[in-house]
């Protein structure tokens, strides 16, 4: 697969998306967002992927949208917005939110606009020391989108997101760990040798059984108790038929480490 926008690249079960505008902060333009929407895909639908790890070049993971890619001018017909986000943005965080495979970000710089909230719809999130978070769609007179609203809200509680998304202050690297929006902060030099350890460990395990765990902790939000419980009857009938639970308990009694197959 040959892109101009991104690269994308698999190895060992992990797939790793890197955005690839640095001089533009890695902001999506139109062709970045078919691009990206192409390697998801392949993210999304290849058996021989495990694990998909999203990054970014340069000095920036994401600066959300690029401004300069549609034409704002009071002379211009004013743009639908709310097409873009149903034909880019929405699917895109519904895709990394569903894929019933683990979901890794390496943030390594900027993180603004669309581009936190990317970052945030990711399953685990690492971020070096110099990466910002940045809410910054009041300075421009819109709101979060692309799952914003959200997810910034069920990773922070509604005061301390309101706060960002209100004022569009920067929140560290540091910040955002010590608050539980990310899984961690590293220094910067490690941050890809972190993220892919983590990675090749997901890749090796039972695929299944972390899909499920995925969905039903997406999912809880909006599910009440007792249909939460049966949603775990039926995730863990449906897992107890893997092969992937028969190897891990053979491995569990004989001592030995397992060989899951994602099967």
């Amino acid at each position: 697969m040959s892109f101009s926008t991104i690269t994308y690249q698999l190895d060992q079960g992990v797939a790793v998306l890197t955005l690839n505008r640095p001089a533009s902060l890695n902001s999506f333009n139109s062709l970045m967002h078919d691009e990206v929407r192409e390697a998801i895909k392949d993210a999304r639908d290849n058996s021989a992927v495990r694990c998909l790890v999203i990054t970014g070049t340069g000095r920036g993971f994401c600066a959300g949208q690029d401004l300069s890619d549609r034409s704002v001018k009071v002379s211009d017909e004013a743009p639908d917005l709310g097409e873009s986000v149903e034909k880019n943005y929405n699917p895109l965080i519904r895709n990394i939110m569903t894929m019933e495979k683990p979901v890794l970000c390496a943030v390594n710089g900027v993180a603004a606009g669309a581009g936190a909230s990317i970052a945030l719809a990711c399953d685990i999130v690492l971020a070096a020391k110099s990466a910002k978070f940045i809410q910054a769609f009041c300075k421009i007179g819109l709101v979060p989108d692309s799952g914003g609203t959200f997810n910034l809200v069920r990773a922070l509680g509604l005061p301390r997101a309101k706060a960002l998304a209100l004022l569009g202050d920067k929140l560290s690297a540091e910040q955002a760990q010590n608050w539980g929006m990310i899984w961690q902060c590293v220094d910067d030099e490690k941050l890809m040798d972190e993220t892919m350890t983590l990675a090749l460990h997901l890749a090796t395990q039972p695929t299944k059984g972390l899909a499920k765990i995925k969905e039903l902790m997406n999912n809880s939000f909006s599910t009440p108790m007792h249909q939460q419980l049966e949603l775990e009857k039926y995730a863990m009938r449906e897992l107890g038929r893997t092969s992937d639970y028969r190897e891990g308990v053979s491995a569990f009694m004989e001592k030995r480490q397992p060989t899951f197959t994602g099967e």
